[in-house]
């Protein structure tokens, strides 16, 4: 299965990619030259850990360029009133009597401990294209689910957010 991104996550990684190749690789590239001009490698603490960064970025512009290769470009065709990638919906559920707040988003950003839920995930797909006041079954295993209730759902902008390091 390829991961899901959409235009503007590529756009980002692109932007990480350029920003790790012309800033982040020249500095180490520097740190590792003057911590080799300190004379005894074998014991050149600093040597190791500028070699262990400068290695460590070339590792994520690898990752992200992988990651663009692969992926599986979705869109966000979702009305403005409707749960798509991207939009924050709250949910109550019937079963614990309680309302929780999510944001809809792509396999690679998801973390539901900060209340990013993926497009694949049981609840993320279950709320897909439904509105305001829809009544959903979400289906965690065949047979099995429970109902929540889509109370409210709004455009989400990044606030922030970047591509996590995985």
């Amino acid at each position: 299965m390829h991961n899901q991104l959409t235009r503007d996550d590529i756009g980002k990684m692109q932007e990480e990619i350029e920003y790790r190749k012309l800033v982040v690789r020249k500095n180490a590239l520097e740190d590792v030259k003057a911590a080799r001009a300190q004379g005894d490698l074998s014991e050149n603490f600093e040597y190791y850990a500028a070699k262990k960064f400068k290695n460590a970025n070339e590792s994520r512009i690898r990752f992200l360029e992988r990651m663009i290769r692969t992926a599986e470009v979705i869109e966000d065709d979702a009305a403005a009133d409707e749960v798509g990638v991207n939009k924050r919906v709250e949910v109550f559920f019937e079963e614990e009597q309680e309302t929780e707040t999510y944001k809809i988003v792509t396999t690679m950003r998801q973390n539901s401990l900060e209340g990013l839920i993926s497009t694949e995930s049981p609840l993320g797909k279950a709320l897909m294209g439904h509105k305001a006041g829809d009544r959903v079954f979400v289906e965690v295993e065949k047979g099995n689910g429970y109902y929540v209730t889509v109370r409210a759902v709004e455009a989400a902008g990044d606030e922030g957010e970047a591509l996590r390091s995985f």
